[in-house]
């Protein structure tokens, strides 16, 4: 499968929250969870090396609708209602269309 869309986003926890905040994403890869879809490529969780509150999610998937669709399900709005309540400030999302690259852990 070829990665059509994705996004970056970048999430600020509440002084002190990163470690949870971070916990909490990486449920998103758990069976059943958003993450774990077939139309889920891509799933990256990181963490900024001068301030362990601020973590980057890179997603790619195959394509936009795909993404939508899986993320208005429960188990992912679940999950965004919880990071919800991590958050200093509003995430900020960029999306793109991916061209080429690797992806291997």
């Amino acid at each position: 499968m070829t990665a059509r869309y994705g996004f970056t986003a970048t999430l600020t926890a509440e002084p002190g929250s990163g470690d949870r905040l971070v916990e909490l994403l990486l449920t998103g890869l758990d069976e059943g969870a958003p993450g774990s879809s077939e139309h889920c490529l891509v799933y990256l969780v990181s963490r900024s090396a001068s301030d362990p509150d601020v973590v980057h999610v890179i997603e790619g998937w195959t394509s936009e609708e795909d993404h939508h669709r899986i993320f208005a399900g429960e188990a992912a709005q679940a999950i965004v209602a919880r990071i919800g309540g991590l958050l200093a400030k509003e995430a900020e999302y960029t999306d793109y269309v991916p061209v080429h690259g690797k992806a291997a852990f």
